[in-house]
C-alpha cells in the first residue's frame, strides 16, 4: 500500500507547523544547539552543515513508497521564530511513529504538547489510526507531552525506551 500522507502546513492556537525545508537548517541549529537536548536521546547538537545534510535526506523522502517522512518546524506566531520540530514516520497510511523536540529556552511553555496534539489530530484527519512514540523512562516532560496527545504508556520497551501508543477506531 502506498502512503499518501504528506507534511502540509497547519496551525494550532499559537503555532504554525511548517513543512521542513533544507533552508531551515541554520535557524534550527541554533534552536537545537543545547547539548542538554541530547540527554535522553544521545548524540550531540548538529552543526548547520550537518543539519542541512540531514534535512536534504528528510526532504527527499523515504526510499520506500509505503513510508512517508513528515517533518514540521514549529513556528511561534507571536514571536515570529522557530522553537522546535515534530515528525511522523507514517507506514502504509494508518500507522505513525511520532516524535517532538523543543529548544531548551522555549521548554515549559506547552509548545511540545500543543504541537504533538495538533500533529495527532492532523494525521487522524488523513486516516492515521495508530500512533507510537518511544520515550526514555526518565524523561517525564516528554511523557507528559505523549499523554497530552492521547498516547498511553505500554509495558513494551524498545532500546530501553517505553513504547507509548494510541489506537483510534476507524
Amino acid at each position: 500500500m502506498l502512503s499518501t500522507v504528506r507534511a502540509e502546513p497547519f496551525a494550532t492556537a499559537r503555532l504554525d507547523l511548517l513543512p521542513l525545508r533544507v533552508d531551515h537548517a541554520a535557524e534550527m541549529a541554533v534552536v537545537l544547539g543545547d547539548p542538554a537536548l541530547h540527554t535522553f536521546i544521545g548524540g550531540a547538537p548538529g552543526t548547520p552543515e550537518a543539519l542541512r545534510a540531514r534535512y536534504e535526506r528528510l526532504v527527499a523522502g523515504s526510499p520506500d513508497p509505503s513510508v512517508s517522512w513528515c517533518n514540521w518546524v514549529l513556528w511561534v506566531r507571536d514571536a515570529d521564530r522557530p522553537v522546535g520540530t515534530v515528525q511522523a514516520t507514517v507506514t502504509g497510511r494508518d500507522h505513525a511513529e511520532i516524535a517532538w523536540v523543543v529548544g531548551t529556552p522555549w521548554q515549559g511553555r506547552g509548545f511540545a504538547s500543543e504541537a504533538a496534539a495538533g500533529l495527532v489530530g492532523r494525521l487522524r484527519e488523513q486516516g492515521v489510526r495508530t500512533f507510537v512514540a518511544h520515550i526514555h523512562p526518565d524523561h517525564h516532560a516528554s511523557a507528559a507531552v505523549a499523554r497530552s496527545a492521547g498516547l498511553s504508556a505500554t509495558a513494551e520497551r524498545q532500546d530501553g525506551e517505553v513504547r507509548w501508543r494510541l489506537a483510534v477506531a476507524p
